[in-house]
Parts: C-alpha cells; sequence; structure tokens
C-alpha cells in the first residue's frame, strides 16, 4: 500500500478545508504574470478563496497554503514539506548549500555547528559593534539633510553584519559593491522564479549579464575576506576567538559529525564556510536593512505612533545612548517592530517541495509538488488581524496577541527552520530605531509615494525623507 504521510493534525482533524482553484489562470503561462506584475495583491486575496488554493507556475500546479493552522502543520514537518520549489531552487546558486537553502538532512548537522554562534548571549555580545555602527550613523547626519532611508539602512546592516562576522570594517568600496550586487541578484532571483517556462535566465539579455557578474563580484568579495581573516588568523597563531561570528562558526563542535570530523568532533568544510558566510552576509544585510526602512517609513507617516515611541525613549535612555541591557524594558519599540514586521515582513513568500506523496487539507499531493505560503497574506488577513492594514502596535499588548492564532504571524518561520538569526535581527533592527529615534525624526517628503517591491525580500525602493533633530540626544550627537 502506498504510504502517504498526512499532516493533519489533532486541532485540524476533522475539519472541512476549503481547497480550490485559483482563477485567472492563462493557457500555458497559468499565473506566473500575475505573481510578477501584482503578486501581494494577488496572494492576498487567495485567504478568503480557501484554505488551500491552487496556483499555477506556468503549466505546473502548485498550493498556496492559506490557514495558520495547515501552515504550522506544514513548517512543523520539514521532512516531508523540504526546502525547494521555485524560490529556493533559483537562491541556491546564490547562496550555495548554506544554513538558508540546504536540504533537510544537510540542515540538520549544519544547525548543529551554526546555532552555537547565534545563541542569545554571544549576539548580545555583538551588539557592541552593532551600536558603533548605528552611533556613526545617526552622528553623521544634519538638520534638514536628506536621505534615502532605504539605502542608508543597507549601509548599516552591510557594515554592522561585515563587522559581527570578521570583527573588522570593510571599507566604502566593500560596501558599495555589496549593495549593489544584492539589489541585482534579489531582482533577479525573483524574476527568474516568476519566468513561466523556466527559460529567461538562459537568454543573453543585459539584465542576465549584470546578474551573473553580480553573483560573481560578490563570491570573489567573500572569498577575498574569508581568506584575510584566514591569514590573520595563521599569522596570530591558530584560531582564537576573537568574538566575532566566523570564529564561532570554525569552532570545532562536538555535536555530530561529518567532513573533517575526528573523534567526534565536526568542522563545517571550506566550501560549507563560505556557502555559511554568504548566507549570513545576505541574510544580514537585506532583510534586516529593509525592515528598519520599513520601520521609519511607517513613523514617519503615523505621528501618534511616534510620539508615544519618543516618549518611552526619553523615559528609559533618559538622554544616554541605547544598550542592550534597555531592550527589555522597551516594550512599546518591540511592539512597533513587531507590527513593522507584520505589515512589510521582509520574506514575503517561501515555497517548499513535498518530498513524499502527502495529504493536505483533504488534498492527496504527489512527491515533488511545490506548496508555497505568504506571511505578508496571512498578515493581512482580517480573520485574525482586524483592520489588518493599520500600523496599530497595540495589538501586541498580550491581553490582545494571545487571540492570534498559532501560525498567523511568521516573520521568521517555525519549527526546527525558524531563522537562527532572529534576535540577531531584531537586536539591531531595536537598537537602531532607540538609537535614531533618541536623536531624530525622520519626516517623508512630499509627493513621493512610497510603494512595497517585491522582489526576493519586500522593499519599499526610493524612501528620501528628511532628517530633523529632537532633544539633547541630538544635540550630544551633534545633530
Amino acid at each position: 500500500m502506498e504510504d502517504v504521510r498526512s499532516t493533519e493534525n489533532a486541532r485540524s482533524a476533522g475539519r472541512a478545508w476549503r481547497s480550490v482553484p485559483a482563477p485567472g489562470a492563462l493557457p500555458l503561462l497559468g499565473h506566473a504574470l500575475t505573481l510578477r506584475r501584482r503578486p501581494l495583491e494577488f496572494l492576498a486575496s487567495l485567504p478568503a478563496r480557501g484554505d488551500l488554493v491552487e496556483v499555477r507556475l506556468g503549466p505546473r500546479p502548485a498550493y498556496v497554503v492559506c490557514h495558520p493552522d495547515l501552515v504550522h502543520a506544514v513548517l512543523a514537518d520539514p521532512r516531508t514539506y523540504d526546502k525547494g520549489g521555485p524560490l529556493f531552487d533559483k537562491v541556491r546558486p546564490l547562496l550555495g548549500n548554506g544554513l538558508g537553502t540546504s536540504g533537510w538532512a544537510a540542515h540538520r548537522r549544519q544547525r548543529r555547528l551554526v546555532g552555537p554562534a547565534f545563541h542569545r548571549a554571544r549576539v548580545d555580545g555583538y551588539a557592541a559593534g552593532m551600536l558603533q555602527e548605528i552611533e556613526a550613523l545617526a552622528g553623521s547626519w544634519r538638520p534638514g539633510h536628506v536621505l534615502d532611508v532605504g539605502v542608508a539602512m543597507q549601509a548599516l546592516t552591510a557594515r554592522a553584519t561585515a563587522r559581527t562576522l570578521f570583527s573588522a570594517d570593510i571599507t566604502e568600496r566593500d560596501v558599495a559593491d555589496i549593495q549593489h550586487c544584492l539589489a541585482v541578484l534579489f531582482g533577479g532571483v525573483y524574476r527568474r522564479m516568476t519566468a513561466p517556462l523556466g527559460l529567461w535566465e538562459k537568454l543573453p539579455t543585459p539584465a542576465n549579464r549584470r546578474f551573473r557578474l553580480a553573483l560573481a563580484r560578490l563570491r570573489e568579495l567573500i572569498d577575498r575576506i574569508v581568506d584575510d581573516y584566514a591569514r590573520a588568523g595563521r599569522a596570530g597563531g591558530g584560531r582564537d576567538d576573537r568574538g566575532d561570528l566566523l570564529s564561532a562558526l570554525m569552532a570545532p563542535s562536538d555535536e555530530g559529525a561529518g567532513e573533517g570530523a575526528d573523534e567526534g568532533v565536526s568542522v563545517l568544510s571550506a566550501d560549507e564556510l563560505r556557502d555559511q558566510v554568504m548566507t549570513l552576509l545576505v541574510a544580514g544585510t537585506e532583510p534586516t536593512g529593509h525592515a528598519m526602512a520599513w520601520a521609519f517609513h511607517l513613523l514617519g507617516t503615523h505621528p501618534e505612533v511616534e510620539g508615544r515611541l519618543h516618549e518611552e525613549l526619553d523615559t528609559v535612555l533618559a538622554g544616554r545612548p541605547a544598550g542592550v541591557t534597555d531592550l527589555p524594558r522597551l516594550a512599546y519599540t518591540r511592539r512597533v517592530l513587531t507590527e513593522v514586521l507584520r505589515l512589510y515582513p521582509p520574506g514575503w513568500m517561501f515555497t517548499r517541495t513535498t518530498t513524499a506523496a502527502t495529504e493536505l487539507a483533504g488534498r492527496r499531493l504527489a512527491p515533488g509538488t511545490t506548496v508555497l505560503y505568504s506571511p505578508y497574506a496571512l498578515h493581512r488577513d482580517p480573520r485574525h488581524f482586524p483592520r489588518p492594514d493599520s500600523f496599530d502596535p497595540d495589538r501586541w499588548l498580550p491581553h490582545r496577541a494571545k487571540d492570534v492564532p498559532r501560525g498567523a504571524l511568521l516573520p521568521f518561520g517555525a519549527g526546527t527552520r525558524r531563522c537562527v538569526g532572529e534576535h540577531f535581527g531584531t537586536t539591531e533592527a531595536m537598537l537602531t530605531i532607540a538609537t535614531v529615534g533618541a536623536r531624530w525624526r525622520l519626516r517623508p517628503v512630499p509627493g513621493r509615494a512610497v510603494r512595497p517591491r517585491p522582489e526576493t525580500t519586500l522593499g519599499t525602493g526610493p524612501l528620501p525623507m528628511r532628517a530633523e533633530p529632537r532633544g539633547a540626544g541630538a544635540r550630544s550627537a551633534g545633530g
């Protein structure tokens, strides 16, 4: 008898799930053009249609999981719903076989080796380097200065991630190269994902040439930095822990074994190390930078929320710089960040591939079936978030947040593949919001519409804002 795995759990047993096809599929193209031209609106419309909605990626069927219980069931079973599908198939050439893209079996070992680098105490130690970069950025602005906040936040996260990865500053040229390469690559990955017949990337177009050049440049940059780091370590007489991420990644682990293992001690191979560094540099730069840009945009367009944030910062910090020990007392600031991640999750869509025959929402799925879920669509479902388009940090007060179903808020994923850098990213974002908010008001430039730019991550596009100083904190920063 065929082995059919079921992801139905106790909460959903006996439920009459709605499994329906999405309207508007075109012959041969399916929904590929819709997903390229207006993906956010399309995906956000699907939960009202069904719990599991069939779409077409070209001629191939795929299934969008729209109910939190079903999403939780999928993410709780990474062996059946493995990393794969159009998104990860296109991202893998960029990131290699790193923690974010590896299959289930490789991920188990990598997580054991990479996980210690992100233990809470170690991340708190990285905060000093983050704060130096944040303070330098906030201290460089002048009253009335107009800056592109999206670009500024990407540069900040590139520097902060490089500092925590390698315990070293990177040059302005390296920062500019990283930003340029990531912009080209992330846009190209999404175009490849939504190409209906998978042929677009094979064409000799200028965009494809730019993609290949950007990928080669970023790999060259990573290889140079890692090689310089290794040479410095050898010159210093060994692999002493420098308190950075790369030291933690290079440290032997007694959990598991693999290539290079000796008497039960496992280390990352050279290729694995480079894949992890690429993954961490990309993941530490692009998503966190976008989240912080959205935070300042939303604060700038919601003065009542901004006012409450400033009141909390003035009370808790009392004019001194923010530190990691202040974060537990910045309850409203954390609610602001959580609401930002609800409205504009940097990872707005993900794909999985079934590794065995399974059943989901009463539908039998064959091995190799593509399954999608969209945090953006889940986060804007009015059944779980009243007034879903409103920016309301108080929806995360404990007595209100308890009514949010498990699986309805997923900015960092869930299960064993939940983002290993969650605490790293939220620490950096909280420190940035606190430091900038204590010194500056960022005001939108009139006449510039800001619309989400859905590529591999959810960016703001150009985000010009004017810096206005506030209080003694701004004066002490030189503002």
